[in-house]
């Protein structure tokens, strides 16, 4: 029986691989930043409790009315939000 010819492959090159030009690591967060990240999500916990305790003792609050939820809860979403681009 014959012998079948043996097919060489070709080696896979990740696209892209051929350019020259170093790729940019960024480098970690600026402290700012996770202060500002981290403060959001304290001062909707705060807000939140405040909103729970003394509600009677801060006539803005009373007005707000629900929107207290809505605003406590947001400034935590937008504080989990940063955590995203956290490096």
């Amino acid at each position: 029986m014959p012998k079948s010819k043996v097919r060489k492959k070709t080696v896979y090159t990740a696209p892209g691989a051929d350019r020259k030009t170093p790729v940019k690591l960024k480098g970690p967060t600026h402290p700012v930043y996770i202060a500002v990240m981290l403060g959001l999500m304290l001062l909707g916990l705060v807000w939140l409790v405040v909103q729970y305790l003394a509600i009677e003792m801060i006539p803005f609050m009373q007005d707000l009315g629900s929107f207290n939820f809505l605003i406590g809860f947001s400034l935590i979403v937008i504080g989990l939000l940063m955590t995203m681009r956290w490096r």
